[in-house]
């Protein structure tokens, strides 16, 4: 079976500058899940869509593939995974005549993950034929039951019509409620193209752990991060 590591990778961030190749713990962020995609024994091809050059040039260095830079129309704070999916999809049809098998989606973001779960995933995804896609989830810290909307002076739940207070209850008495982690997402040429959709209606879940589904988004995240890189260091010397 043919697997696409596909890691997604602009340029642009507005809330922490050239995020994805900031450095942690010694390098830059995408080369993190560049080397894990690698290290992964189910995937067979490592690509990064990016619009930047400079990342570009640091994901071939840390050996991904980067046959094309993606549109800087396609490239913004608010494009999605629709548009980066169908730019690569088009092109790798038209360049290359390749359609990948499975497509294994990486955010750079995400630099806890290890190969071996990787592998798990692909594997759970390969032994549901009828799955449209996977999607990584942790168990959710913050329950929807517990948000708020501000409207006009007041506060409204932002969940609404499932009973009186649910705010004021334990999180041991609340549903079990998942959040997807942005960690290991998986889809088919099949999902994106023929439902127009990369998750379709079929979703599988795959429930990760709180250090794989660390997401560094913002300034705290990367101190966090770091502090973790140290705190594992410290383990293996023991």
């Amino acid at each position: 079976m043919n697997v696409l590591g596909f890691i997604p990778a602009r340029g642009g961030s507005s809330r922490v500058p050239s995020k994805n190749i900031r450095m942690l713990d010694g390098k830059p962020l995408i080369l993190h899940t560049i080397a894990t995609a690698k290290a992964a024994k189910q995937i067979t091809r490592v690509v990064v869509s990016t619009d930047s050059e400079e990342i570009a040039r640091i994901a071939l260095q840390g050996g991904a593939e980067v046959p094309f830079l993606r549109p800087k129309e396609i490239s913004g704070g608010k494009s999605t995974e629709m548009e980066f999916f169908d730019h690569a999809l088009a092109w790798f049809k038209k360049e290359e005549s390749y359609v990948p098998d499975v497509i294994v989606l990486l955010y750079p973001t995400s630099p806890f993950r290890r190969p071996d779960t990787i592998d798990r995933a692909i594997s759970e995804f390969k032994l549901h034929p009828e799955a449209d896609s996977l999607r990584s989830v942790r168990l959710c810290s913050e329950h929807p039951y517990k948000m708020w909307v501000v409207e006009g002076d007041w506060l409204k739940p932002f969940v609404e019509g499932r009973g009186k207070d649910l705010h004021t209850m334990s999180y041991q008495t609340l549903p079990t409620v998942y959040i997807q982690n942005a960690s290991i997402y998986i889809t088919k040429p099949a999902t994106i193209d023929g439902k127009r959709s990369p998750t379709g209606d079929l979703i599988l879940p795959f429930i990760m752990d709180e250090l794989e589904s660390v997401d560094i988004n913002s300034e705290l995240d990367f101190k966090f991060a770091q502090l973790l890189f140290k705190a594992k260091q410290g383990e293996r010397n023991l």
